[in-house]
């Protein structure tokens, strides 16, 4: 192996949608950072076998959110 090639090796705090926390080793920011999950295994449909609406969109909706002034012209 190549020396001095290969990303920091650290501990990080990993926090579940539901509050839990525990620590891991990752390549993640700094050590002792904190990793906040937005969809975990206990609220992810693969897991739990329930839908649920996420808040944050898909595709189509954050490109309609980014262009949806675009075209409009301002009266004056």
């Amino acid at each position: 192996m190549k020396p001095d090639i290969h990303p920091e090796y650290h501990e990080i705090n990993i926090v579940m949608t539901d509050g839990t926390t525990f620590k891991t080793r990752s390549c993640y920011g700094q050590p002792g950072d904190t990793l906040r999950l937005d969809i975990d295994p206990k609220s992810h449909p693969a897991w739990t076998g329930v839908q649920r609406q996420v808040s944050s969109g898909g595709q189509i909706a954050k490109f309609n959110k980014k262009f949806a002034g675009l075209g409009t012209r301002k009266a004056g």
